[in-house]
């Protein structure tokens, strides 16, 4: 799919190895290789997203094959994405496991609360955690950066509890920088939008299923073959779906005749209503009027009223 990357041949050091690149962003990425180098052997969990993508790369060039990529299998993934994952994994060159996880086996985040993504990064974790114990592997690492430390993100929780680490964000690199240092690797993904799980899609409150995460993706998929635009969500508030696309893609959906297929489409696959955002993708739209408190670990969800 992707032309491999070229690298520097037989470099004495790490640095050497380093092509050009602004002298603050060589010296978080020295930071973080020498960091990883110090483990010695590693495991990455993999979403195949541009933060964990470098962090694969790196891992690869701080300790070889003492480096290991896993990406979860759940339904809440798109296919196309671990598909994706296992074409980036042999891009960078490194061993590339795939684990089962089972979050929809969870009450707690079956029922969808404001913090559900603390139960799916914990059930992740935890198998992560496994898998490590089994093939003595003493770190894992995320591609959690800098940004992600900002806002309502109970999963980071989870994965701090487990004992995760964050090099991107212990470097200070916000999502600007991973991408420009993806970019500057020649990582095939550096400027890919962001593509979190499926029931990130589901309104709060509303029972996360395998239909309806089938129904999104699904959804999602028609779209994007009609459109070939890049920034996507379907946003499922039950019979409603409402899409969100990117803001300066927005004009493709001026046309009577694919709005009409789109909202066909879309009610054969179970909606009833269909409806367009005209702001446009707006990141974390589902958590807009929930006042959120400061416990990962418990129920955390509040409509705020609207009079």
């Amino acid at each position: 799919m992707w032309n491999k990357m070229l690298t520097a041949e037989s470099p004495k050091t790490l640095s050497e190895a380093l092509p050009d690149m602004p002298p603050h962003l060589r010296e978080k990425t020295e930071q973080i290789l020498d960091e990883i180098s110090g483990f010695r052997k590693v495991m990455v969990a993999f979403s195949g997203g541009v933060d964990s993508t470098l962090v694969a790369y790196l891992a690869k060039l701080a300790v070889g094959s003492n480096a290991i990529a896993v990406t979860a299998e759940s339904p809440s993934l798109p296919s196309s994405e671990l598909k994706e994952a296992k074409e980036l994994a042999r891009f960078v060159g490194i061993k590339h496991m795939v684990v089962r996880t089972n979050e929809l086996d969870d009450p707690n985040y079956v029922s969808n609360p404001a913090n559900r993504c603390y139960f799916c990064k914990k059930e992740l974790s935890s198998k992560l955690a496994e898998l490590a114990n089994d093939l003595s592997i003493p770190v894992i690492l995320d591609g959690t950066n800098a940004e992600d430390l900002k806002g309502h993100r109970p999963g980071t929780a989870a994965l701090t509890e487990q004992g995760v680490r964050k090099p991107l964000a212990d470097s200070r690199l916000d999502k600007s920088d991973v991408r420009e240092i993806a970019r500057i690797f020649n990582l095939p993904n550096h400027d890919k939008p962001s593509m979190p799980c499926l029931s990130s899609r589901v309104q709060y409150g509303l029972t996360i299923t395998p239909e309806r995460l089938w129904r999104i993706e699904k959804s999602e998929r028609l779209i994007r073959s009609l459109t070939h635009i890049r920034e996507l969500r379907v946003r499922d508030h039950g019979n409603l779906a409402r899409i969100e696309v990117g803001k300066d893609e927005r004009a493709v959906f001026f046309d009577e005749q694919l709005l009409d297929r789109i909202g066909s489409g879309l009610r054969e696959l179970g909606f009833v209503h269909v409806t367009f955002d005209v702001r446009g993708y707006c990141s974390g739209s589902m958590n807009e009027n929930v006042v959120i408190q400061k416990r990962p670990d418990k129920e955390i969800r509040k409509r705020k009223s609207n009079f």
